[in-house]
């Protein structure tokens, strides 16, 4: 059961209380290439990516940050660090939400200033904690970077809004390493009630990313943990939220689309199965019925195995074997699987529907 924490609101999208676990990304183009990070953010919102971060590094970022947030209605968040004029410039610029460490940004007077500009705008703040930017006492009272710091470090911060009357707060405790990340986490969700913000931080490429993310996001999703997720990787960010929503998928927490069920091949295999489910999976794209389709390359692993799936097909050489619920419903050429199983699927959203 998902751990119940106040809510929070980022522009129109709530996070904590009864909301889902919401997906979020961040752009990784230049802030001030306005016209390429608008269209990157596009890619991001047609991925039912919810909320959207923009590095605001300095003053001609922020510059470019009022206009790109003239031109998207999506939630926006502006990541700054170091200089609290900028985040209070991001705020009246219109951020939903700026992510800041505190312990980096400046004087304590110079953080209730960013408070009071998020009380004066109505905006949220994202207080994320890095175990690259942790505070020197905290490093020096553990003896180096340890998951213990890193909540110290959170409770200072969450202790520091909350005495100032703000309370509209989202945590993040952010590590490279998966079980001090799911260590972390499950030590703060017992001490506050503060939605919290899940990933692992410089997750690294592609395939160790999605290693990394999915096992420490999977675990503490599992375990109730968790409002809002990201998915950190070095690729385009489009990847980070596809892999977000398949990791919400196989928890069954949330869908945005069909469930690919497939065989990995082996020697029974007798067509190009690789290719028949990639055909599969585009044809599916735009598909936002949340079923379980499975593509099988034997008879092995058709209907059989594969009955829990909604609608599938178990392969041949030229043929197909389309099934519903593991029962064979037709025979079809290799030719038109694809677009009979389409056929088939518009059929049962048409059923679900009504």
């Amino acid at each position: 059961m998902k751990r119940l924490t106040r809510e929070v609101k980022v522009g129109s999208i709530g996070i904590g209380g009864e909301n889902p676990v919401r997906i979020q990304s961040m752009t990784s183009t230049k802030t001030t290439d306005i016209d390429l990070t608008l269209k990157q953010i596009e890619e991001l919102i047609k991925e039912d990516c919810e909320i959207v971060r923009i590095a605001v590094p300095d003053m001609r970022s922020l510059s470019a940050f009022k206009e790109i947030r003239k031109r998207t209605s999506v939630p926006l968040v502006a990541d700054v660090h170091f200089n609290y004029r900028i985040a209070i410039g991001a705020i009246e610029a219109g951020a939903d939400k700026i992510r800041i460490n505190p312990g980096n940004i400046g004087t304590m007077q110079q953080v209730k200033e960013i408070i009071a500009a998020l009380k004066a705008n109505g905006k949220s703040v994202r207080i994320g904690v890095n175990s690259g930017s942790l505070e020197e006492d905290i490093i020096e009272k553990y003896g180096g970077v340890f998951p213990e710091g890193l909540v110290e470090s959170a409770l200072r911060w969450v202790d520091f809004f909350s005495e100032e009357g703000f309370y509209d707060i989202i945590v993040s405790l952010k590590s490279s390493s998966v079980k001090d990340t799911v260590k972390s986490y499950r030590m703060l969700s017992s001490r506050v009630d503060f939605p919290l913000h899940v990933g692992v931080t410089e997750a690294g490429p592609l395939i160790p990313g999605t290693v990394k993310s999915s096992i420490a996001i999977g675990i503490l999703l599992s375990e109730g943990i968790g409002d809002t997720i990201r998915v950190s990787l070095t690729e385009d960010p489009v990847i980070e939220v596809r892999v977000a929503w398949e990791i919400l998928k196989s928890l069954n927490l949330r869908y945005n689309g069909p469930i690919i069920i497939s065989c990995p091949t082996c020697a029974r295999t007798r067509i190009d199965l690789v290719k028949l489910v990639h055909d599969v999976e585009r044809a599916l794209k735009n598909v936002k019925v949340p079923i379980k389709v499975a593509i099988m390359g034997c008879e092995v692993n058709g209907p059989g195995e594969a009955r829990e799936a909604d609608i599938g097909v178990a392969a041949e050489p030229g043929k197909g074997s389309i099934f519903k619920k593991g029962k064979i419903i037709k025979r079809v050429s290799e030719e038109v699987i694809v677009s009979e199983l389409l056929k088939e699927i518009e059929n049962i959203a048409q059923e679900d529907s009504r």
